[in-house]
């Protein structure tokens, strides 16, 4: 069962969320939170798998909490589910380490998707924002573009062919048990490779290795 803290300052909002968890019965809340300081609290206390935090919350924004959860909390993955998509938010939020980013006017199973996607280590985001984010993080330039595309793919070069193919596949949006299955590996070498991956691109987490991925043109778009 995947442990999840559930932040929103809205309480009918975290009611109708917690029921959608509920209805895939591969989810719990174990915890709630009406703001992003006292989602951090509840992070350290209860260190869930996912923190699944609003972006507009009193006190501290839950941005600013996603980043002190993945600088405290380490074994919990975060996810933003908020009704904005804007590209300041998104940018921030995955720069500040969260794996996932998600829009309530999304179908529910997007909702379950991204849960089980970030527990398991995968990055998830709803189809809209993805697309932003394969088009670069902003600016959608053909010169900026090819330009960024150059640099990604001296990046992979980098690589060895087994860490490229890793690579290839966390910007498919696998997960490790997924890549390890596909490769015929222990989960634990594949855990090794993705650490690798991403130390030597000089990233922070799956979602930038993912963009790096989709501009060195291993991921078909």
């Amino acid at each position: 069962m995947i442990r999840v803290l559930l932040a929103d300052d809205e309480a009918m909002v975290r009611a109708g969320v917690r029921a959608i968890l509920d209805s895939g019965r591969e989810a719990e809340v174990v915890a709630e939170a009406g703001d992003g300081h006292e989602a951090v609290e509840l992070a350290r206390a209860h260190r869930p798998d996912v923190a699944l935090l609003d972006v507009r919350m009193p006190r501290l924004d839950g941005l600013a909490a996603a980043e002190e959860i993945v600088r405290t909390v380490p074994g919990t993955a975060v996810a933003v589910l908020t009704t904005f998509s804007e590209r300041a938010y998104v940018a921030r939020a995955l720069a500040g380490g969260a794996t996932g980013f998600l829009l309530k006017s999304g179908d529910p199973y997007e909702l379950l998707a991204g849960v089980r996607a970030v527990a398991g280590g995968a990055a998830f985001l709803s189809p809209k924002v993805a697309r932003y984010v394969i088009e670069g993080l902003g600016g959608a330039d053909g010169g900026g573009r090819l330009a960024r595309e150059a640099e990604a793919r001296a990046r992979a070069e980098a690589l060895s062919p087994r860490e490229r193919v890793v690579l290839g596949l966390v910007g498919a949006g696998l997960s490790n048990p997924e890549i390890a299955a596909r490769l015929h590996l222990v989960e634990g070498t594949v855990k090794a490779y993705v650490s690798a991956v991403l130390d030597r691109l000089g990233v922070r987490n799956r979602v930038q290795a993912a963009i790096v991925a989709y501009e060195a043109g291993l991921v078909d778009r």
